[in-house]
């Protein structure tokens, strides 16, 4: 188990309660109060530090090296129903963004999603999560193939970033991106969105338009990093904390500016830390969504689609 900075004094109190547990074990000394008051002081500091969680701290959380990605969504899932579907059927198979068919009980859907990886060599072979042109046309592709087949879209958002490199500005990021946009909002499917992790850029918007859009208690989505942020406006990433505050990029700062439709629970400690939950809420929460729009025809969906986004950012004097 990985510990971020603010984690620490839990890592202690764990550390202490193992070891109070294993004197118990290979002696004959009773340190079963012991381990009940180490405990008891464990679950307040667990609440105390994730209930008043920062900007900052929330971003580490999006980060941490043991969060499940959008692979351990879709198997957890779909289990074995997944198929996944390859290339943009013009450059190459993208290997940040990853799609396919799978089913949630007895429905199906089309999966998209960032995919980063778990090592130094999976992640260089993801990219790092950050998609090509060719892996947002791949999507575009997957997405039309779902809506000739009626069936709703899913996508996962996980990403730092589109890939900013030369060779992708020549093939032609930019217009990838605003290309699926502009597809998505007149996409005659159901799209259900959800920020599973890092939501930075033009990268997340590429898959990030949809009916509903959902993010994880501990997750952000954001024009900027913070610490891109922080070196353009301070020249300097030593300012990335207050960026983040200064952004207002948590789930819950999204929701009251009316960008996000639902924040999704997280276990106590992130989504890492109890899997199996993470998954089943998730799980559930595309299901609410799926039945909210199901009935809807295509140009009911499409206009309610627009409306939400034309009402973003509209003030009311």
């Amino acid at each position: 188990m990985e510990y971020l900075e603010f984690e620490l004094p839990i890592k202690e109190l764990e550390e202490q309660y193992a070891k109070a547990c294993n004197i118990g074990e290979e002696s004959d000394v009773d340190v079963t109060a012991t381990c009940r008051q180490i405990e008891k002081k464990l679950k307040e500091t667990r609440k105390d530090i994730y209930k008043n969680l920062t900007a900052w701290q929330r971003v580490q959380l999006s980060r941490h090296p043991n969060r499940p990605y959008t692979l351990d969504y879709i198997n957890a899932i779909c289990g074995d129903t997944f198929l996944e579907l390859h290339g943009d059927r013009n450059v190459k198979d993208d290997k940040a963004m990853i799609g396919g068919l799978g089913k949630i009980e007895d429905q199906s859907f089309m999966f998209i999603g960032q995919q980063k990886g778990y090592n130094t060599k999976t992640r260089q072979y993801r990219n790092f999560g950050m998609a090509n042109p060719e892996g947002y046309r791949k999507a575009l592709r997957l997405m039309k193939s779902a809506e000739k087949f009626g069936l709703p879209v899913v996508t996962f958002v996980d990403t730092p970033g589109a890939y900013p490199g030369l060779e992708a500005e020549e093939r032609g990021q930019g217009e990838a991106i605003a290309r699926n946009i502009l597809e998505m909002t007149r996409l005659k499917v159901p799209i259900i969105v959800v920020i599973i992790g890092e939501g930075a850029s033009g990268g997340a918007l590429g898959i990030g338009v949809g009916d509903k859009v959902m993010m994880l208690e501990n997750t952000w989505y954001s024009v900027i990093s913070p610490e891109s942020c922080s070196s353009i406006l301070w020249r300097s990433w030593e300012y990335k904390e207050q960026a983040a505050d200064a952004l207002k990029l948590t789930a819950k700062d999204m929701k009251k500016q009316k960008l996000i439709d639902e924040i999704v629970k997280e276990p106590i400690g992130g989504a890492h830390s109890n899997r199996e939950e993470t998954f089943n809420t998730v799980k559930n929460a595309i299901l609410e969504a799926y039945d909210e729009f199901k009935n809807l025809s295509p140009t009911d969906l499409v206009n309610k689609r627009m409306d939400k986004y034309l009402d973003m950012g509209v003030f009311k004097g």
